[in-house]
């Protein structure tokens, strides 16, 4: 079976090293330790967590109601306003996102470089969710 660091598990779930480590002194992701003394998870234990943190995390206060998936939080990097469009750059963790909208939308939503977003992703659209 599959074993990963913590590190390893960390990148996959989204979180730090330290907040990884946390969460396996608390007893909430089960470890063992290999030959060279670091602490692994189990791929199958790893998946059932990912599962119960993505649960857990959509039922958090605050956290908006909606129908779309693959939510990518993050920060807003740039904006290009132009007369009726504007594109929306989002750096979530590795990944970059990219999105065309209206400027009307951007100003409704009052979206600022450094400012917190979420980019919502479904299909071929990426939705702009300000945080």
């Amino acid at each position: 079976m599959q074993s990963y660091t913590i590190g390893q598990a960390a990148r996959l779930l989204g979180v730090s090293p330290d907040t990884a480590r946390r969460w396996a002194d608390a007893g909430r992701i089960t470890t063992h330790r290999d030959e060279a003394g670091r602490r692994l998870i189990d791929g199958r234990d790893l998946a059932a967590f990912s599962v119960e943190l993505a649960r857990s995390g959509a039922a958090e206060e605050g956290a908006p109601y909606t129908s779309a998936r693959n939510a990518f939080p993050g920060i807003v990097t740039a904006i290009k306003l132009g007369d009726v469009a504007a594109q929306v750059e989002i750096q979530a963790g590795p990944h970059r996102l990219v999105s065309l909208l209206t400027r009307e939308a951007v100003e409704e939503l009052g979206l600022e470089v450094g400012m917190e977003a979420t980019a919502r992703v479904k299909s071929t659209n990426v939705h702009i969710d300000r945080v």
